[in-house]
């Protein structure tokens, strides 16, 4: 079964280059495909403080794509763990997934802050961030992750 996904927005603005840390301030606008959606698609988004965006990571080389385990970042201090178990971009369907805060709505523009994706990312499905969804219970993680992430926002 062959799955195909049409963008329904771009990145514009943020930071050109992907980098692994400081992603908290950055500032970016998803531009909606207006030729598709009409402002209506969005109607209520406004009413989130947080939204959740699923884009691609479309320029990673399909050469570098990972389906076995690695270091994450590559670094050695951490365990070798498999591509599924981290959120690194070399992923067999380079799927990103991330939640920023919403700062405004004009038309079809969605300004965001906090959205660790680049300039030109596509942007393939958005979904308000409703805490309902959130894990029930303790959340557990290794220490490595928490290391991981201690300057990524």
């Amino acid at each position: 079964m062959k799955i195909e996904l049409t963008p329904i927005a771009h990145v514009l603005g943020g930071r050109d280059a992907v980098e692994d840390d400081h992603w908290g301030e950055v500032t970016a606008t998803i531009v909606m495909d207006c030729d598709r959606f009409s402002p209506d698609a969005i109607a209520g988004l406004e009413s989130f403080s947080h939204l959740i965006v699923v884009y691609s990571f479309h320029q990673v080389d399909p050469g570098k794509i990972e389906v076995g385990s690695r270091h994450p970042r590559n670094n050695p201090a951490w365990p070798k763990i498999g591509i599924f178990a981290q959120r690194g971009k070399n992923r067999p369907n380079r799927i990103g997934v991330s939640t920023c805060r919403i700062l405004g709505i004009e038309g079809c523009n969605i300004h965001v802050q906090g959205l660790d994706a680049i300039n030109g990312t596509p942007v393939l499905d958005l979904k308000p961030h409703m805490s309902g969804f959130e894990p029930q219970g303790e959340i557990r993680e290794p220490e490595w992750a928490q290391e991981l992430m201690k300057d990524y926002w």
